[in-house]
């Protein structure tokens, strides 16, 4: 993927009694900060009525694998789930650990590329930066 700056690209994926995890990774040697953003959880088109229990499973600060219940779905009372962009940092899996699905997880994948290492946050860029990067030199016209 050819961009520069910071990108989002649209995730989703679906767990179901025949696929019941999905890891999401990118390239480790990209030098790009990816960061998922989940904003949604919801049962799909063949759904029973039973608990469907998602969790996502990372790491935590000193690098160990953690399992957190994120979901617990039921089609009577309650079929989708809003995560308001729920930040995660891949290598990450979401397992459907009880009920069968369909489950589908959707959100964005943001890419920031850590093209200047004197930004903390790749986000934001101050307006000077923003404008020397947008008007390039202006070279004179040959006769």
């Amino acid at each position: 993927m050819e961009s520069h700056g910071a990108g989002s690209v649209l995730f989703g994926c679906e767990l179901s009694a025949s696929t019941k995890s999905y890891t999401f990774q990118v390239d480790e040697e990209d030098d790009s900060d990816h960061i998922l953003a989940l904003s949604v959880v919801c049962l799909t088109d063949g759904a029973k009525d039973e608990c469907n229990v998602v969790e996502v499973v990372g790491r935590n600060h000193e690098n160990q694998e953690i399992a957190v219940p994120v979901a617990n779905l039921k089609l009577s009372c309650q079929p989708l789930l809003s995560l308001d962009n729920f930040k995660l940092q891949p290598p990450v899996t979401f397992r459907l650990v009880a009920g069968s699905g369909p489950v589908h997880l959707a959100g964005w994948h943001r890419i920031m590329h850590r093209e200047d290492a004197s930004f903390e946050d790749g986000d934001d860029l101050s307006e000077e930066d923003e404008e020397e990067r947008e008007l390039a030199p202006i070279m004179p016209a040959k006769k």
